[in-house]
């Protein structure tokens, strides 16, 4: 006999801090890092008394993504308490905003192996981060950093459209994208800056109404997620066919067992006590607010792609490489506005880059080079001033620490000898020594020439020129 067929659906909560120097409501730093509880004051550490001010940039980034998402802006918008105790909650309420979130009904398009497909966003509302427990087993107590209490946040809140993780990483992507290039935030799951919680519910393929979902947290890389939604579902669906119940609740994400367990019955938003916060005034957006931030809006992605293929005609796979991180973009278009060799400039970014970032754990938003260092190393190679092993050992030391390739050649005497004299002098000296690759060469054995190109590069210390050994050797030999 058949089973039942059962389908997955998947909702997103996606938490992005966003790149303001200073905090939601008062002045302190966001920085990452830090020694604990230096970026606090008294309003983000809840002293009573204390009021807050809201950021005006994080409203402006808030509109930014909300417009690049395809979403209605609330033109009258409000700050809610949210209240809960939570030791690292300092005011034992968090400022969000419930009734009038400044975005609503907006949607992004992915494109997986199933083909395009649009997926809902419900709304995205602002609102403040919490501190962080360190706890400490050794002394056994839970110590509080209070310097992410008041980070600011956007809270993306996805339909439940998501059928698969494929689906899911995909939206996920997508949004990474359309932040970075608003330079909102630099997305990095890591270090927390982006935090994705997966609602998922399991049901019989047909049905119209959803299934109980569960929501988990605690999920820091694209591949974290794709397995919390193997194992969440195959959970919910043994559950099923057993005929017992989905239980609504939280879960946290074990990666290391690969396996979630629960935290703590899921609350509904009456168990929060939410209403509006005295302390800040509703916001009102004009019409020429709006059009300020239309108007500041980047090229996205999509265009970039079209643009570069008209005018910089390289590769679609480069393209899509380079289009695929902002800082890629901006290195190749900067580089390729100083020499103009859009070509070579991708070929040092899908190649050498691309090798070093994978080597060093890099992230692209983390590449050190100048775009001037870039186009300085494309001359030395185009003048025949340095070989392109040089090249690439020269490139590694730039990706590493940003030198400048034409002082750091001069400096390590790694030019080129161009001298022809003295490279046929030492091509004369190669063939002396090994007169049995002489006589094998001379025999019909192309291939031994390649052996005493690499000699002469070795006795050269990499410093010629591969095309003038080769070109010298061939003709000293016949």
């Amino acid at each position: 006999m058949m089973g039942k067929q059962y389908e997955t659906v998947i909702g997103l909560e996606v938490h992005v801090e966003l790149a303001t120097k200073t905090k939601i409501f008062c002045g302190c730093s966001t920085a990452f890092g830090g020694e604990p509880n230096t970026h606090t004051c008294p309003v983000c550490t809840g002293m009573p008394g204390s009021l807050p001010v809201l950021n005006k940039q994080v409203l402006d980034y808030a509109i930014a993504v909300g417009l690049a998402a395809n979403c209605e802006i609330t033109r009258y918008c409000k700050f809610d308490r949210k209240n809960y105790f939570y030791p690292d909650n300092p005011q034992n309420y968090q400022i969000s905003q419930l009734y009038l979130p400044i975005c609503r009904n907006g949607w992004v398009e992915v494109e997986t192996s199933g083909g395009k497909k649009k997926i809902g966003i419900h709304e995205i509302h602002m609102e403040e981060d919490a501190g962080k427990l360190i706890h400490d087993d050794w002394e056994d107590v839970s110590l509080v950093d209070y310097n992410r209490s008041g980070v600011p946040l956007i809270e993306i809140v996805s339909r439940p459209d998501m059928r698969n993780a494929e689906e899911v990483i995909a939206y996920l992507e997508k949004l990474r994208l359309i932040i970075q290039y608003l330079g909102a935030s630099d997305c990095k799951l890591q270090e927390g800056s982006m935090r994705a919680d997966i609602n998922l519910s399991v049901r019989e393929a047909g049905t119209e109404k959803l299934g109980t979902r569960t929501e988990m947290k605690n999920l820091n890389s694209f591949r974290a997620i794709a397995r919390a939604i193997q194992g969440e579902t195959e959970r919910q669906t043994e559950l099923l066919e057993a005929g017992k119940e989905v239980v609504q609740e939280t879960r946290r994400w074990d990666d290391a067992k690969e396996c979630s367990y629960a935290m703590r019955s899921k609350e509904d938003a009456q168990d929060y006590r939410y209403f509006p916060d005295p302390d800040l005034t509703p916001v009102r957006i004009d019409d020429a607010w709006l059009e300020r931030i239309k108007a500041a809006q980047p090229e996205f992605r999509t265009e970039k792609m079209a643009r570069y293929r008209e005018e910089f005609g390289i590769p679609d796979y480069d393209i899509e490489i380079i289009t695929n991180s902002k800082r890629m973009a901006d290195l190749f278009e900067e580089t390729t506005a100083i020499c103009g060799q859009p070509k070579k400039v991708s070929n040092w970014l899908m190649g050498e880059t691309l090798r070093l970032m994978k080597e060093t754990e890099t992230d692209a938003e983390d590449i050190r080079f100048s775009p001037e260092n870039l186009a300085k190393l494309i001359a030395l190679v185009d003048e025949k001033a340095v070989s392109t092993n040089v090249a690439k050992e020269v490139f590694e030391k730039m990706f590493l620490e940003n030198v400048d390739p034409r002082a750091y050649v001069e400096e390590n005497g790694l030019k080129a000898v161009s001298d022809e004299g003295a490279l046929r002098k030492t091509v004369e000296e190669v063939i002396a020594a090994n007169p049995r690759s002489v006589e094998d060469y001379r025999g019909g054995k192309e291939k031994a020439i390649g052996f005493l190109v690499g000699q002469t590069m070795k006795a050269m210390q990499g410093k010629a020129d591969p095309g003038t050994v080769n070109r010298l050797l061939k003709e000293l030999l016949s």
